[in-house]
């Protein structure tokens, strides 16, 4: 513990902890200062100028990242029939039906993202207290509800990232794993925050990007400059 103590300190002693680095200057200082042994994850905090009281100021959605999520997703398919076998097929880990509800109920939750065909919803409504705070809670806005059972479970094996805005105005949303590199993670972000900048309301007026801030699940956190970040969208 001292040892990883000393790493942190260190680590962050070369974040200045007020200034907004360049986005390249910044993937490369969230890689340099990972300081444990494990794969950490590289997370960012955008902070939106939308009130999500409002029903008509929600930002969410889902984009396929193009270097994956950098680590293998298990993904829990609710459907019967032939849509059962579609998602088998497809390389779905857990698929299943009343049998699923009653292994969450009892405390199992080994899977990363959850599917469900439309007419199985009544059924996945009876975890929803489980699923729901978790943020595995299946979605037809982000495609997580579908008859397309089989593409939809490949998405989420190839590195599927859905979002959504929280009651204070941030998305939070993991791009990676930093064994990936500055310039995949550079990527994903790219493609996070295109879909990002696409989901302005109409009803949200001033500035919309207001803050950025990446890290690693141990490092500290980096500020970015938002228009240097908008810069790889525009």
């Amino acid at each position: 513990m001292a040892k990883l103590g000393k790493r942190m300190k260190a680590a962050s002693a070369k974040v200045e902890r007020e200034k907004k680095y360049m986005l390249k200057e910044a993937m490369n200082l969230v890689v340099e200062t990972g300081t444990t042994k494990f794969d950490e994850s590289v997370d960012f905090a955008v902070r939106l100028g939308v009130d999500p009281k409002q029903s008509d100021q929600q930002v969410r959605g889902a984009v396929a990242l193009p270097h994956g999520l950098g680590k293998p997703v298990r993904v829990c398919v609710f459907a019967k029939g032939a849509k059962e076998e579609e998602a088998k097929n497809a390389g779905a880990d857990f698929v299943g039906a009343d049998d699923l509800v009653e292994k969450i109920k009892g405390g199992w939750l080994d899977f990363d993202k959850v599917l469900a065909t439309p007419d199985m919803m009544a059924t996945v409504s009876k975890v929803a207290k489980v699923l729901g705070p978790r943020g595995l809670m299946p979605n037809p806005k982000v495609g997580t509800v579908t008859l397309n059972v089989g593409a939809a479970v490949e998405a989420e094996k190839k590195g599927k990232l859905s979002f959504r805005v929280e009651k204070s105005g941030i998305v939070h949303a993991s791009v990676g794993r930093k064994s990936m590199g500055a310039e995949k993670l550079t990527d994903n972000f790219a493609a996070f925050m295109s879909v990002i900048m696409k989901a302005k309301p109409s009803s949200s007026k001033g500035v919309y990007l207001k803050g950025i801030a990446v890290s690693s699940t141990m490092g500290p956190g980096i500020k970015i400059d938002t228009t240097d970040a908008q810069a790889v969208v525009d």
